[in-house]
C-alpha cells in the first residue's frame, strides 16, 4: 500500500494532507466515517502519524466524500493519539491547498472554500497572497471559573470553552510557569494534569451532537487579551503534543470566552501568539443561534500555511514497524 500526501506548516505546526491511497470508507455522514476510521483504519493513522513516517508532534488531515451538500471538501483531522473534531491550522493549510492545487477555482480578490469538519461546516476565504481567514462553528463559554483538583498544585480555576473543540483555559502564571521563560517539559507537564483532571473533574456535553463532548486539551495563556500586543499562549493536547501554531479552535474558543466576560466585543480584532512566534487573529464577527442553552458567537480565524513538500508513504506488509511507534 502507498498513501500519498502533501506535507505543509502553519506557524510551525505540519498538517500532513493525506491526497490518494487511503481505503474506502462506506460510512455515509462525516462522523460516521470518523468513528469508521477508528475502528478500521486506526493502524493507518499510526503509521503517517508516529516514527518512523512522523513524530510525536506530526498532525494530519484526511480528504475525504463530502455529505454536506454545500462542502467544496471534507476532512477528518488525526494526530498522534486518535482523531480530533476540528482543528483551525489545519483549515487554514487545507484552503490554501484546495487553491493553489486546483482544487477549489481561483476567485478574485479571494477564494471561499466550504470544509466539511467533524464539528460542522467551516467556510474559508483564501486571499492572492495565500493567507487565509475562516468562519467558526458556533462557539461558547461552557463553563468559568471552575475549581480542578490537582496533586501539583492543589486547587486550580479553569475555563471551559468550545471552539469546534473544547479546551480548559487558565493563566499560566496561576501555577507559577512562565510561557516564555518556563521549560516547555513543565509546560507539558502542567497542560496534561490539568487536562486529565478538568476531563474527570467536568462532565461535558454538547447539544448537538454526542460525539463532540469531551475535553481536547488545555491552552496555557500569558493572562492578556491581544488587544495591544499579542497574546501568548500554548495549547497541550492528544497525550503530551504541543502545538506550534497559536491554535485556531483554541483562539475561537478564547474569543467566545472574551465575549462572555465582555473583555471584547463584536467586530473586535485580537491577535494571538504560539510558541514559535506565529501569530492568528481572531475577532467574533456575530451572534451565532444559541447552544442550548449557552449563548454562541460565530468568530473569524486568520492565519497562512506554506508547503513543505510532497510525500509517498509505502506500508510493507513485511515491516515490523509498518504500524508506527512511540518511545
Amino acid at each position: 500500500m502507498i498513501l500519498s500526501t502533501v506535507e505543509m506548516h502553519t506557524g510551525g505546526e505540519p498538517t500532513r494532507i493525506i491526497v490518494d491511497g487511503w481505503p474506502k470508507f462506506s460510512g455515509r455522514t462525516l462522523l460516521d466515517k470518523r468513528r469508521e476510521a477508528k475502528d478500521r483504519f486506526d493502524h493507518l493513522r499510526r503509521g503517517l502519524m508516529l516514527e518512523p513516517r512522523g513524530h510525536e508532534g506530526m498532525y494530519g488531515a484526511l480528504l475525504v466524500e463530502p455529505d454536506h451538500p454545500d462542502a467544496d471538501l471534507a476532512v477528518l483531522f488525526m494526530h498522534n493519539e486518535g482523531y480530533s473534531t476540528m482543528c483551525g491550522h489545519a483549515t487554514i493549510a487545507l484552503a490554501r491547498w484546495a487553491v493553489e492545487s486546483g482544487r477549489v477555482k481561483r476567485a478574485d480578490p479571494e477564494t471561499i472554500v466550504r470544509l466539511q469538519c467533524p464539528c460542522g461546516l467551516v467556510t474559508a476565504h483564501v486571499a492572492a497572497d495565500g493567507s487565509v481567514r475562516f468562519d467558526s462553528v458556533p462557539a461558547f463559554a461552557y463553563a468559568l471559573d471552575r475549581i480542578v483538583p490537582t496533586s501539583t498544585w492543589g486547587p486550580v480555576t479553569v475555563d471551559i470553552a468550545y471552539g469546534g473543540a473544547f479546551y480548559a483555559f487558565l493563566a499560566a502564571d496561576s501555577i507559577g510557569l512562565d510561557l516564555r521563560t518556563s521549560p516547555m517539559r513543565a509546560i507539558v507537564d502542567a497542560g496534561e494534569e490539568i487536562a486529565r483532571a478538568a476531563a474527570k473533574a467536568i462532565p461535558l456535553e454538547h447539544a448537538d451532537e454526542p460525539d463532540l463532548a469531551f475535553l481536547y486539551g488545555t491552552i496555557l495563556t500569558d493572562g492578556g487579551t491581544g488587544r495591544a500586543e499579542p497574546s501568548r499562549n500554548v495549547c497541550i493536547f492528544a497525550g503530551r503534543q504541543i502545538d506550534r501554531s497559536p491554535t485556531g479552535s483554541g483562539v475561537t474558543a478564547r474569543m467566545a470566552l472574551q465575549i462572555a466576560r465582555r473583555e471584547a466585543r463584536l467586530g473586535e480584532e485580537r491577535r494571538f501568539e504560539s510558541c514559535t512566534g506565529a501569530i492568528f487573529t481572531g475577532r467574533a464577527v456575530r451572534e451565532a443561534p444559541p447552544v442550548d442553552p449557552r449563548k454562541a458567537v460565530i468568530v473569524e480565524v486568520g492565519g497562512i500555511a506554506h508547503v513543505t513538500g510532497e510525500s509517498r508513504f509505502r506500508f510493507d506488509d513485511t515491516d515490523p514497524l509498518r504500524e508506527g511507534f512511540v518511545l
